[in-house]
């Protein structure tokens, strides 16, 4: 039975980076702790490390979101792995560590109604085709071993990657793609005649219009809404443009909001 319900009158929610707002970003406890709420779907972010293994981390660097510096892709898991990921965000999460894109799909593969946004962040760039590549398969090999590819929408900013996987792929994934085209760089196909969901975002910043909205539903693309929307007004403006998910780094308030307008199960 599919766990695609999403709709104007059951909005999902998405996690963005797990409970990012409250939790270090992108870490056990910030996915289990959105879990516990009631979202909908996690989104995340993968790289690869130096030594060639699946991390969960947004930034190329380690700076921002580890005690440690440098490019992800220079470190080994084990030098990764000793660093703190959460300390950026208060001294009670020094104990958080970078977690392996597998240590994921083992939380959720036993919740059945749980889906996942997973950003690829390994990027067909010159040199580095090849890698991009290989993690893209090595992440729709992992998901399907765990019977989690139906349950899971594939996320990148690069347009080639995405044409690389539909004409691999036969078409068998969810693609989850972006508005205005210029967000997911040069394209040969028509990324919204395969996408399955279009993150909405503004010509300039923010959200799109509702015509913008409706002209991505008349191409049978599903329309959600990213991390622009944190409150009760901007949820508003998502609701009215017919948003079927919200991607937030406030889960907590978002759910509260939606169950309270009666479009969240």
């Amino acid at each position: 039975m599919s766990v695609w319900k999403q709709s104007k009158n059951n909005v999902f929610v998405a996690a963005h980076r797990g409970f990012s707002e409250r939790y270090p970003e992108n870490t056990m406890t910030a996915f289990r702790e959105a879990i516990a709420l009631g979202v909908d779907q996690i989104e995340t972010d993968v790289r690869i490390t130096g030594d060639g293994q699946l991390v969960l981390i947004h930034d190329e660097a380690l700076d921002r979101t580890t005690n440690g510096s440098g490019l992800v892709r220079e470190h080994t898991l084990s030098q990764i792995r000793s660093l703190s990921a959460g300390l950026w965000k208060g001294e009670d999460f020094a104990g958080e560590r970078v977690p392996l894109f597998e240590e994921l799909l083992d939380m959720v593969k036993d919740l059945p109604a749980m889906t996942l946004d997973i950003e690829l962040k390994e990027y067909p760039t010159a040199g580095r085709e090849a890698i991009a590549f290989e993690v893209a398969d090595r992440v729709i090999a992992m998901l399907d071993k765990a019977s989690l590819t139906d349950r899971c929408v594939i996320n990148t900013f690069s347009a080639r990657l995405h044409e690389y996987l539909y004409k691999t792929y036969g078409g068998r994934l969810k693609h989850h793609v972006f508005y205005p085209l210029r967000h997911m760089g040069e394209c040969t196909l028509d990324p919204y005649s395969y996408g399955y969901c279009c993150c909405m975002f503004g010509q300039t910043s923010g959200m799109a219009e509702p015509e913008e909205f409706e002209a991505m539903r008349q191409k049978g693309v599903r329309t959600w809404a990213g991390a622009f929307v944190k409150d009760e007004t901007t949820l508003d403006m998502a609701l009215a443009c017919g948003a079927e998910l919200i991607t937030c780094n406030n889960p907590d308030v978002i759910l509260d909001l939606l169950r309270k307008k009666g479009v969240h199960r």
